[in-house]
Parts: structure tokens; C-alpha cells; sequence
């Protein structure tokens, strides 16, 4: 059997942007992956589908399972010969029990590593416009546990700290703010005293409350706080009105599902997240190439009868030329074909293995493409049509009123995801949703198949196209479609009525 290893991986305060080079390495190693509830929802979409996966969600003093059998459970995946990653949020090393997990691990020669994260004492500060340290105002910071015990005090020296003259970080401190507050004031700190609570920092739905130490639990209350939240004490706390940043983006304060593709989900959700969406990947559908094709082997031998190669989709362009190169097919085989595209997007696959397309559409669609090569097929000419086992009928339509000879062969299935990290129904009970990206038709209904019981209702559609956006109102959404059947269009559309709703 092979040797099994653990990983404690910090998974940062929540933003996927926030996460390590190296923690993103080994969490796409994972063979199972044992999870906090404070790991954020972007950073588990990144676990690999075949990883399994176990929620052990510890939050605000709550354990969904208690940590001596978190340690039980690490020491026996690894006995097994598995790549074990324990992903924590935050730093696995601050407050975090790391040190508690791995003295199983030594005690029984299980190799491991450490991957330290970013802290949220740091980083939610900083989203919120709270610099932890400034020279005209501080020279110190000090983080420190809030946790109650049993006897409900916080054990801190509260004296020592109001000598410091630096700022305060209380981490799980939410519960006990009326008593840190009250503590620290006893202790001589100045009822003025600048202080803030930052509730889900670095996520769509983070808040922040500035006040003073006097009056900061009665309007942390007012605001309904709730955890998971952090507590900052200190001077520095006055500049949030003038360094906050996090909401001003056009996407600040967005949540947004892209259903694309695990393999094409990457471009739309990078430019989402450059405008400050806090973006989650649950890939709805995945493209599966036919295996022993013999009708398309066939094809390739007598491409000397086709005069066009017409793609539908990008998925179409790879799995073709994959299959290609698995065959050891010469691309000069194609020399003499033009060829055809939807879209921009089926357009750069076919550019990127160095052909220019010579027909696309002014409209990314199947009947706009069927109109188009009707005008620029020459009589007599016959197309070759690799695409979707399930294609739309719109574009054979469109040849066929012309008597266009063509032969439509499948080259991939569209299958629908069984489900990710987070689960999306418990997702939709649970989080706010401001919008979902949808690409396609199949996208619609793989992420209906995923959502189970799911109110759609709720949910704002944003569409590209028409025959998405039908599919999308089926199910009763509310749909937007972007203006051009573009990724570009689309993330412009989404920005637009994001503004809108701020405004």
C-alpha cells in the first residue's frame, strides 16, 4: 500500500483570491479533504470532483464532529494511503487546533506538512479599510482569542493589554463583545476609544460596524452581527470611512454562480471577480468525448469529401482535434477545408490551433449559423458538423430548407454534475444568491437536476441568449439576457444590474 501523508492547509478568511499558490496545489492533489464550515464556498468549489469529502464543521465553538475524532479520521485516511488535506479557515497555526491534529500524526510516523494561511485578523481588517497598524496611530497588534469559557469570562489580562497602546484583534469574540468591551474600559481604556466589529469579511455579505468601545455592542446589535465576526480595537479603526474599498467595486457585495464547465468556467469567473464578485464555480454540466467514435473515424478518412468544417461549440473544436492527434491525423488533412463557427469563443478555439474561420454569425446562434452558411455554401458543397450528441435542431433546419448536404456527427455528451462543495441545494437554502450565470441551455437544466427542491423563484438568471434564458424561465427564474452572446456582454450585463440595484 501506498504511503498516506496529511496536509494542514490554510484556507484563508474566505476569498479563493486569498488562498496560497501551494494550498491551491495541494488541494487539487486531494484524495479526501476534511473541511471547516469557515472555509469559504469559492475555495470548497475547488476540490477536485473525485476527492471525497468530509464536513467537519466546526464553527463558533459548534463542532459537527468533535475534534478528538477529526483526529482519529486524519490518522486513519492516511493509514489508507491516501493524500489527506485538513483545509482550515484562516491560518491552521492561530487559534485553529492545528498543533492538536498533528500530535496523533507524530505519535504514529504519519509524514505530514504544514501550508500556512491568510489570517482573517489581517485580512478582514484590510477589506474592511482598517490598516492594523499605521505609524501616526499604532506601532503594535495583538490578536487574541474571545472565546468564553465555561464560566463565561474571557481568561485575558485586560490590564496588560490597555498598556499595550497597540491594536486589539479578538478573534471568535462576537459572543462575549458586550463583555471584551466592557473588560477593557474597566481596565482604564477610554470609553472613545475607536472600535470596530467586521462581520463575514472578505465575502459578499460582509459588514462593519465603527463605533467607539462604549457604544459598540448596543449598535452591533442594532445591526443584528452575527458570526462568524471579528472585533478591532484601536485608532486605526477611524480610517475605514476613508480607506473602505471592498463594496465601492461595480461587483462589490455580489455573490454570483457560474455553471460553465469546469474547463471554461476560469474566463468568466475571472473577469466576475476582477469586479469584486465573490464568485462560486459549480460546474452544472461536463462535456465527455465519445469514445470509439468509429462514425467520425470514418469521416476523417474521407475528408477529402467535405469542402466545410463547421463548429458549434469550443467543446466541439477540442474533442475534434484530440481525437486527431489520438489517431496520430495530420492537421494538414485539413488543408483545402474552410471552416465555420458560432461564436467568439469557438472562433479562438479553432484560431489557437492556427486556422482562421471563414463564416460566423453576426448572432451567436445555431439558426444564425445555419442563415449564414446557407449564404456561404456554394452548390454542391458538402459540411462536416462535429458538435453535441444532443445538438439544436436550428442549424440543420436552416441547411436543409437550402438542400445543403452535410453529415451531423456526434462527438461528445453533455452530462449533467451530480453535485460539488458546497452542495448547491443546502447553498440556495442558506446563502443569498444575487445572481447565475448560465451559457447554455444544458447549463440551466444540469444545475436544475443539482438544485433538487430549490425555490427558483428567487433566483435572477443572467442568460446568454434567448434559448437559455427560455430554458431559465421554465423554472420559473427571473432572466436577463446579455446583449451579446458574448462572456464580455455577459459579465457587462451582470455589473449593469448589480449598479442598478446599488443605485
Amino acid at each position: 500500500m501506498k504511503q498516506g501523508k496529511v496536509w494542514l492547509v490554510g484556507a484563508g478568511p474566505s476569498d479563493p483570491g486569498l488562498l496560497t499558490l501551494k494550498a491551491r496545489s495541494v488541494l487539487e492533489e486531494a484524495e479526501v479533504v476534511l473541511y471547516d464550515s469557515l472555509a469559504g464556498d469559492g475555495v470548497l468549489a475547488l476540490i477536485p470532483p473525485g476527492a471525497r469529502r468530509i464536513n467537519v464543521g466546526k464553527r463558533a465553538g459548534h463542532a459537527q464532529m468533535p475534534q478528538e475524532e477529526i483526529n482519529k479520521t486524519l490518522l486513519e485516511e492516511a493509514r489508507q494511503g491516501n493524500r489527506v488535506v485538513r483545509l482550515k479557515g484562516g491560518d491552521p497555526f492561530l487559534f485553529g487546533r492545528g498543533g492538536e491534529e498533528l500530535e496523533l500524526l507524530r505519535a504514529h510516523g504519519v509524514p505530514f506538512e504544514i501550508v500556512p494561511g491568510v489570517t482573517s485578523a489581517i485580512a478582514v481588517p484590510a477589506y474592511a479599510g482598517i490598516p492594523v497598524t499605521h505609524r501616526d496611530f499604532c506601532s503594535s497588534v495583538h490578536i487574541i482569542t474571545g472565546h468564553l469559557k465555561d464560566d463565561d469570562k474571557p481568561h485575558i489580562d485586560f490590564e496588560a493589554l490597555t498598556r499595550l497602546d497597540g491594536t486589539l484583534i479578538f478573534l471568535m469574540g462576537v459572543g462575549a463583545l458586550g463583555v471584551i468591551c466592557r473588560s477593557l474600559m474597566d481596565a482604564g481604556m477610554s470609553p472613545d476609544t475607536p472600535a470596530a466589529v467586521l462581520e463575514k469579511g472578505t465575502t459578499a455579505d460582509q459588514r462593519r460596524v465603527v463605533s467607539t468601545l462604549k457604544a459598540l455592542p448596543a449598535d452591533a446589535e442594532r445591526q443584528s452581527i452575527a458570526t462568524p465576526a471579528i472585533i478591532v480595537v484601536g485608532r486605526v479603526c477611524a480610517l475605514a470611512e476613508k480607506f473602505h474599498w471592498a463594496e465601492d467595486r461595480p461587483l462589490g457585495g455580489a455573490r454570483v454562480i457560474v455553471t460553465r464547465p469546469r474547463s471554461l468556467a476560469s474566463g468568466l469567473s475571472k473577469k466576475l471577480y476582477a469586479l469584486g464578485a465573490e464568485v462560486v464555480e459549480i460546474p452544472a454540466i461536463q462535456t465527455v468525448g465519445i469514445e470509439n467514435n468509429n462514425e467520425l473515424q470514418a469521416a476523417i478518412k474521407r475528408l477529402n469529401e467535405y469542402q466545410w468544417l463547421v463548429f458549434t461549440s469550443q467543446a466541439g473544436v477540442d474533442v475534434f482535434f484530440d481525437i486527431l492527434r489520438r489517431n496520430r491525423t495530420d492537421i494538414r488533412c485539413l488543408a483545402g477545408l474552410k471552416f465555420a463557427a458560432i461564436g467568439t469563443a469557438t472562433e479562438k478555439a479553432i484560431a489557437d490551433r492556427g486556422i482562421f474561420v471563414d463564416c460566423m454569425p453576426a448572432t451567436y446562434d445555431a439558426a444564425s449559423l445555419g442563415r449564414a452558411l446557407a449564404e456561404a455554401v456554394k452548390p454542391g458543397e458538402k459540411l462536416l458538423i462535429p458538435r453535441a450528441r444532443i445538438g439544436s435542431p436550428d442549424l440543420t433546419a436552416a441547411l436543409d430548407r437550402q438542400g445543403i448536404s452535410y453529415d451531423d456527427i456526434p462527438v461528445y455528451d453533455t452530462v449533467y454534475e451530480s453535485g460539488g462543495v458546497p452542495p448547491l441545494d443546502e447553498m440556495l437554502k442558506t446563502r443569498r444568491i444575487d445572481y447565475v450565470a448560465f451559457t447554455s441551455a444544458s447549463t440551466v437544466r444540469g444545475f436544475a437536476s443539482m438544485a433538487g427542491a430549490a425555490d427558483f423563484e428567487k433566483l435572477t438568471a443572467v442568460c446568454i441568449g434567448e434559448q437559455t434564458a427560455r430554458e431559465a424561465k421554465k423554472l420559473g427564474m427571473k432572466t436577463e439576457v446579455s446583449d451579446e452572446v458574448t462572456i464580455d456582454s455577459l459579465t457587462a450585463k451582470i455589473a449593469a444590474l448589480h449598479q442598478a440595484a446599488k443605485a
